[in-house]
């Protein structure tokens, strides 16, 4: 649990208006990446978070430890952002609490971001930072992705590509409210975190000129079969719940082994504030702890 735990309604009074400004359709993505930047401090990492930066796949990164370290497995952690915004610092955090779950370091990647880098920009950089874990030793059964949002389904992206183009299967997928289609359009205008101008205008800015059923821009349209244990988290009242339904459903009946929670009360991607939210806390560490069973199967614990 965090040190600090605060009432959700109070956490979701204060991010309701943040969320609001920060991610307008109106505002140009550099302004959105200044202000999610500096919000970031306001979430909690645990203590004795570690940060290093680092080079992946010849682009940036942070390896985020907590205590002493698994050296033969690591999760590698794509951003979320609607691949327009997000970067390592707004995810220092999560990627903090993940890291104490599972007793590795959390590889995440500041991946280019759209509009000036438009698909397939990100998913080759997410590509190339597996393989070079691999040349560096990692064997890809050590190594499990995880994502969250966009950041979920560039984490599925990359588990097809592996699949298809090097025959390697990572250990996990961890999905946090993967957005798997960026084509479909929102029932709804708005959740606390997510409006519907806001999503498309990231879809078109990392679409660019690219082909919209391409499946490594939509995954979700991909064949998920032969991709490895899958865990998918998603808020109830969010916009991409009915997706991430659809996506577990398609995921059984492709016979990937699939588990999937469902929260009632938070928002979309709630883990990152982890160090707040009691409830947040809990199913992070529900994530760290599936992703540790697949790292570090004889060191598991079970969950509670």
């Amino acid at each position: 649990m965090p040190d600090v735990t605060l009432p959700l309604p109070i956490v979701r009074a204060a991010l309701n208006p943040v969320f609001r400004i920060m991610l307008h359709h109106r505002l140009p993505f550099s302004a959105q990446r200044a202000l999610m930047d500096w919000g970031s401090v306001a979430q909690r990492a645990p203590r004795g978070t570690h940060v290093e930066r680092v080079r992946l796949g010849g682009r940036p990164a942070e390896r985020v430890t907590v205590g002493p370290v698994a050296d033969a497995a690591t999760v590698l952690y794509l951003h979320g952002g609607g691949y327009t915004v997000g970067s390592p610092v707004t995810h220092r955090a999560l990627a903090g609490y993940l890291a104490r779950e599972t007793g590795c370091a959390v590889q995440v990647l500041d991946y280019r971001l759209a509009p000036e880098h438009p698909f397939p920009a990100a998913l080759e950089d997410a590509e190339a930072a597996f393989l070079e874990l691999v040349a560096a030793g990692y064997r890809p059964d050590r190594i499990a992705v995880a994502g969250d949002s966009a950041g979920g389904g560039l984490s599925l992206a990359l588990g097809e590509r592996l699949r298809d183009r090097h025959g390697m299967v990572p250990a996990a997928l961890g999905l946090i409210a993967p957005w798997g289609d960026p084509n479909e359009i929102p029932t709804r205008d708005r959740d606390l975190v997510i409006n519907k101008l806001w999503s498309r205008a990231c879809a078109a800015a990392y679409l660019g000129a690219g082909d919209s059923f391409d499946t490594g821009y939509a995954p979700m349209l991909g064949e998920l079969r032969g991709l490895p244990p899958t865990y998918v988290q998603a808020d109830v009242n969010e916009l991409l719940h009915d997706q991430c339904t659809r996506l577990v459903a398609k995921l059984r009946a492709a016979g990937v082994e699939t588990e999937f929670t469902e929260t009632t009360g938070l928002w979309h991607v709630a883990q990152l504030q982890a160090g707040l939210v009691g409830p947040a806390a809990q199913v992070t560490a529900e994530l760290g702890e599936f992703l540790r069973r697949a790292l570090r199967p004889a060191q598991s614990r079970s969950i509670g």
